[in-house]
């Protein structure tokens, strides 16, 4: 008999997302609903999560909160997990980038912080998580980027997805223990507020979060380490 259907049932499972107020986190949480996931949407923007937290329904939990801040984020899967029941994965997306690329015209106040968001954010989100994530071996999922995985002369911000790179590996490793998963998400350049001017022909939000689904949604013999997205242009 094909069990599959038990294998793909999403329900009640709950998914917490990091800068989830707009871009790739918010087209994650409106794709994780879909499926019938509850979501957990964490951004310092309060306006913008109760916004989206009205269009999901009652599937979406909004709970602002700084992604710098460890205790803040303990704070908000917790009352994630009292809503819910438990948690079943969590999307470490926050990120920023610089005003200025290079070494010498770089601002080190900007460097600082943009590590705060890009490294400790994301450390913050899977020492949060990783408690609640054993209990049900879970997923991790962290977003990456193309300026990860090759080298760009000077490019501090694609140091920074070169930790997230690393640390995802280390991770999926580390996650065998209990039986979870970890995948890193990693797009090029994708049509969002991260960028002042519209870009049109690259990936969009809802690219990326297709990838983010396929790697939840996969059966769990099946670790995705990695989804890598180009633009087609």
């Amino acid at each position: 008999m094909n069990n599959d259907s038990e294998v793909h049932d999403v329900s009640g499972k709950t998914i917490f997302i990091t800068g989830a107020s707009s871009g790739i986190g918010a087209a994650t949480a409106r794709a994780a609903v879909a499926q019938g996931w509850q979501v957990g949407l964490f951004a310092r923007s309060e306006d913008k999560l109760a916004t989206l937290a009205a269009e999901l329904g009652a599937q979406a939990h909004a709970l602002p909160g700084d992604v710098t801040d460890l205790h803040s984020q303990q704070a908000a899967i917790a009352a994630l997990v009292d809503r819910t029941g438990g948690l079943d994965a969590a999307f470490a997306n926050a990120g920023m980038g610089l005003s200025a690329a290079g070494t010498e015209p770089g601002d080190p106040g900007e460097w600082e912080r943009m590590i705060r968001v890009n490294v400790l954010g994301v450390l913050w989100t899977v020492k949060a998580a990783m408690p609640h994530l054993k209990d049900r071996r879970g997923h991790l999922l962290l977003t990456g980027s193309a300026a990860g995985r090759r080298h760009i002369a000077g490019s501090v911000y694609g140091a920074s997805k070169w930790f997230v790179h690393g640390y995802g590996g280390n991770l999926s490793e580390e996650m065998k223990a209990f039986g979870g998963r970890c995948t890193i998400i990693a797009p090029g350049m994708v049509d969002t507020p991260f960028f002042d001017e519209p870009k049109p022909d690259k990936l969009h939000p809802e690219d990326v979060a297709r990838a983010v689904i396929h790697a939840l949604e996969a059966d769990p013999r099946c670790a995705v380490n990695e989804v890598f997205l180009m633009p087609t242009r």
